[in-house]
C-alpha cells in the first residue's frame, strides 16, 4: 500500500484529500460523513482512500469490546447497561480508528453478522454465539467499498444494509439468525466508496439513486494535467520526515475534536443555503444538511470562522450527484454572485485604511490652504457681491414678468409625469430569479 506522504498532490486529486479530511474529522467527533469518489481508472481514487488508513487517529474503547464501545456511550448488548464505575473496572484501551472493506464477494452474513459456527460446534464447550460482521466491527470508524456501482447492480442485499447504515446519523443494523433473538443496535460508520462512472453498469446515481443520495459528498478525481506532475509521480521521489506528516495530520484531527463546537455556521450561511434549496427546487434535504456539516468541519480544520467561500466550495461536492451539470453551474454562479455582491457592499461600508487616510490628509490640506488665503479673498468676495447685487436689480423687473406669464399658463393637473419606479440596475448585479421567470410565474 502506498504511503500517505508519498502520494503526489495535484489539482485533480486535492479535493478528495480535502473531503476525506472532513470525513475523518467528522467520524472522530461522532458524526459520520459519507464520501463517494468518482473518476476514470488510474486516477488514484482507491490508492488515496487506502492511504488514509495510515493517518487515522486513535480512539478509546472499552477493553476488548468487539463492538468498539465508546466508554462514555456504550452501545453493545454486553456493555450498554453498565454504569461508569463498572466501565472503569473493565478498563479502557486505545486502538486505531477501524478501517474495513466490503468486497464484491461479500455476503449478507459477513457484512452484518451470522452464527459463529466455530463456537456452536465446539466439542469441549459448545455455545450459541454471533460472529460479528464488517459493519458492527467498524463502529466509530470507516468502511470502504470499491466499485460501488457494480455492487449496487449485483448485490441488492448489501445495498439495503448500507441504506440502513447511511440513512440516519448514527445508522442502525439488525442481525437476525434462527434461534437467536433479533439484535438491533445503532452503528456509527462513515462509508467511503469509489467507482468509475464510465464503466458498466454506469454512474451510481443511474444504478441506485437512493444509495447515491445517501452520500454526503461526491468528488470527481481528475487525471494530472501537467507533465512535471507525471514526472514527479513516476520518479518515485520519497519525501523526508514521513512520520512528521502523519503525526501532524493526526494532531489536526484531534484538535478538531476539541474545538469543533466553536465553528457553527452563521445565520447568514443558513439563510443562503435555505434560499438555494427553495429557489432551485433541490430534491433532497440531505444536500443542505451535508453542506452545513461540511462547512462546520472544514472551518474547524482551517481554524477560521465559516464564510461564504466555504459555502461555494462545499456546495460543489454536496450537489454534484444530486443535480445535473447545468443546474449545478447555475447554482454555483448564483452563489458566487451573492458572494461578490456582499464583498462589494462590505468594501463600500468599510473603505481601505489607505483610502481613508488619503481622504483625511486631502481634507486637512484643503483646510490649511483655505486658512492661508482667507484674508486675501475677503476683499475680492465683497467686490463680487456688489457687482451681482447691481445685476440682480437690473433684471428684477423682467424676471418678474416672465414668472407671472409662466405661472398663469401652468396647471399641474395638465401634466402627466412618467418615470421608472427606481434607479436602473445592471443585469449582472441582479439575481437570476429576478430576470428569468418560469411559465407559471409569467401567468
Amino acid at each position: 500500500m502506498k504511503k500517505y506522504s508519498h502520494i503526489v498532490r495535484h489539482s485533480g486529486n486535492l479535493p478528495l484529500f480535502d473531503i476525506l479530511d472532513i470525513s475523518v474529522a467528522g467520524t472522530l467527533t461522532g458524526t459520520p460523513v459519507h464520501v463517494h469518489a468518482e473518476g476514470l481508472r488510474g486516477t488514484g481514487k482507491t490508492t488515496i482512500i487506502r492511504a488514509f488508513k495510515e493517518v487515522l487517529p486513535k480512539i478509546n474503547r472499552i477493553r476488548d469490546c468487539l463492538y468498539n464501545c465508546d466508554p462514555e456511550k456504550p452501545h453493545c448488548p454486553q456493555h450498554r447497561n453498565l454504569t461508569p464505575q463498572q466501565v472503569r473496572l473493565i478498563g479502557v484501551e486505545q486502538i486505531d480508528m477501524p478501517f474495513l472493506e466490503i468486497s464484491h464477494s461479500a455476503k449478507k452474513g459477513t457484512v452484518v453478522g451470522s452464527i459463529d459456527l466455530q463456537k456452536i460446534s465446539s466439542k469441549d464447550n459448545p455455545e450459541a454465539a454471533l460472529l460479528l460482521g464488517t459493519i458492527p466491527k467498524a463502529h466509530r470508524g470507516i468502511i470502504f467499498v470499491d466499485e460501488i456501482n457494480r455492487i449496487a447492480d449485483t448485490s441488492p442485499e448489501i445495498v439495503d444494509l448500507l441504506l440502513d447504515v447511511m440513512g440516519t446519523k448514527p445508522g442502525r443494523i439488525q442481525i437476525e439468525e434462527a434461534g437467536f433473538p433479533v439484535l438491533e443496535m445503532p452503528v456509527q460508520v462513515s462509508i467511503w466508496a469509489a467507482s468509475n462512472p464510465d464503466e458498466e453498469p454506469g454512474p451510481l446515481e443511474d444504478v441506485r439513486r437512493q444509495l447515491s443520495d445517501r452520500f454526503d459528498f461526491a468528488v470527481r478525481v481528475e487525471r494530472p494535467a501537467n507533465p512535471w506532475i507525471i514526472k514527479k509521480i513516476i520518479g518515485g521521489d520519497t519525501p523526508a520526515h514521513d512520520n512528521d506528516v502523519v503525526s501532524k495530520k493526526r494532531m489536526q484531527f484531534l484538535e478538531v475534536q476539541k474545538t469543533i463546537h466553536q465553528f457553527e455556521p452563521t445565520e447568514d450561511i443558513i439563510n443562503i443555503l435555505s434560499s438555494m434549496y427553495v429557489d432551485f427546487g433541490i430534491e433532497s434535504l440531505r444536500c443542505i444538511e451535508a453542506c452545513l456539516l461540511g462547512i462546520k468541519i472544514r472551518s474547524a480544520l482551517l481554524k477560521q470562522k465559516p464564510t461564504t467561500d466555504d459555502v461555494v466550495y462545499i456546495s460543489k461536492f454536496a450537489l454534484r450527484h444530486r443535480v445535473n451539470i447545468k443546474e449545478l453551474n447555475s447554482i454555483l454562479t448564483n452563489l458566487e454572485k451573492r458572494q461578490s455582491s456582499k464583498e462589494e457592499v462590505t468594501s463600500k461600508a468599510n473603505p481601505p485604511i489607505e483610502q481613508t487616510c488619503k481622504a483625511k490628509n486631502t481634507s486637512k490640506g484643503v483646510k490649511t490652504l483655505k486658512d492661508k488665503n482667507q484674508n486675501a479673498s475677503t476683499y475680492n468676495l465683497e467686490s463680487f457681491k456688489n457687482i451681482f447685487q447691481r445685476l440682480a436689480e437690473n433684471f428684477k423687473s423682467s424676471k418678474s414678468e416672465r414668472t407671472n406669464r409662466s405661472t398663469s399658463n401652468f396647471h399641474s393637473e395638465n401634466y402627466n409625469v412618467k418615470a421608472p419606479p427606481k434607479k436602473a440596475v445592471p443585469i449582472d448585479k441582479l439575481d437570476l430569479t429576478e430576470y428569468v421567470k418560469t411559465e407559471e410565474e409569467l401567468i
